[in-house]
């Protein structure tokens, strides 16, 4: 089969489908791979590296989209990329549909097959491919909250490991999951006060099992959320419900209360968000001010550190671009997990969770 990676093409996104070990990877197997002049430049890898890896440099996306079959993305597809789409193409990437209509109905109309990275259930039942990302992402969240707020970034002028006779910074984690574990483990080594809340005590209890007094359990209820959201100086919102759009968890009200200066990161944004406040950013513009609280949502996070992002993912999905390369109806028949991912196919959504959030494409 030949396989297409174009460059990425959103804001600020320098991460690349295929590394040339990924590349090199596939060739073995007896495919032919099309690299976009420059596509792996922003996560370090050189056209001459593809090429000693098997591929060919075309010089841009629509020579790309043109001689490929199956095109191997990061992010979901622009407009532009969207139009160059046909039936005869099998994108694989991360799509984010539920929240974006205007994705969905291009998406559609181009009678492609579209598997999404963030809907693969991997062997033991987890999120296979949205899993490295959210542990990039987790990090980065506590990264990019302590720099918002430094008092140069509009942010409130806390520290958050405080030092000797001064008060550590207060960081509130939304969820337990893969972005919150890792923000918890960053927050924890920078030697933040740390509180976590989750609605599933079986999380909790492995989180106070693991980190013991360096940081407080809570179930989230609505009253915990208001406490402790008002008494922080970072909040992180960790929330994934699979497939569908974030609930607003964090209401403005939540975002009045807090104190001018304190930071919101929403690591939901991709999904819509978990703050009544959140709008996507950019990593060129990515903060703005809500009630006097910093707001950073970035779409596309783990994009700030493209070399670890894009190798990262790469180890997660090129198993599955060797196997959609094969063959995507035999990939999809024989591998359940994969076939959880499909979410358009012969212009319509098939995944049932992003078809009850957007039924007119169903």
């Amino acid at each position: 089969m030949r396989v297409g990676v174009p460059t990425e093409i959103k804001s600020n996104e320098n991460r690349v489908g295929l590394t040339p070990g990924s590349v090199a990877e596939v060739v073995a197997h007896g495919h032919s791979v099309l690299v976009q002049a420059g596509a792996g430049e922003g996560s370090g890898f050189s056209d001459e590296e593809y090429v000693l890896s098997g591929a060919e440099i075309v010089a841009d996306a629509d020579a790309v989209f043109a001689g490929s079959e199956l095109i191997v993305k990061v992010k979901e597809p622009q407009a532009v990329e969207r139009a160059r789409l046909t039936p005869d193409h099998t994108l694989f990437t991360y799509l984010h549909l539920a929240p974006d209509p205007e994705q969905a109905a291009d998406l559609v109309a181009s009678g492609a097959t579209c598997i999404a990275y963030e809907s693969v259930v991997g062997p033991r039942g987890d999120l296979a491919l949205l899993a490295p990302m959210s542990q990039v992402a987790g990090r980065l969240a506590v990264q990019a909250g302590a720099r918002s707020l430094e008092k140069v970034a509009g942010g409130s002028g806390v520290l958050l490991g405080g030092v000797p006779g001064v008060e550590a910074g207060k960081v509130t984690v939304i969820g337990g999951g893969f972005v919150g574990k890792n923000a918890i483990e960053m927050a924890v080594g920078l030697g933040a006060q740390v509180v976590v809340l989750d609605r599933n005590p079986a999380v909790l209890e492995a989180l106070s099992d693991q980190y013991g007094a360096a940081i407080q359990t809570v179930f989230s209820t609505t009253a915990a959320l208001e406490k402790h959201v008002s008494e922080s100086d970072l909040v992180i919102g960790a929330v994934l419900v699979r497939n569908a759009t974030a609930p607003h968890l964090i209401t403005r009200a939540m975002v009045a209360s807090m104190r001018p200066g304190s930071v919101i990161v929403d690591v939901a944004i991709d999904q819509g968000g978990c703050a009544e406040t959140s709008k996507p950013t950019t990593h060129a513009d990515p903060t703005y001010v809500v009630d006097g609280v910093v707001h950073y949502c970035v779409a596309n996070m783990p994009g700030a550190v493209p070399r670890t992002s894009t190798q990262a993912l790469n180890n997660a999905t090129v198993g599955y671009v060797v196997k959609l390369a094969n063959g995507v109806d035999e990939a999809l028949e024989s591998d359940e997990g994969l076939r959880a991912g499909l979410t358009v196919r012969a212009g319509k959504i098939v995944e049932p969770t992003v078809a009850a959030a957007l039924p007119q494409f169903a």
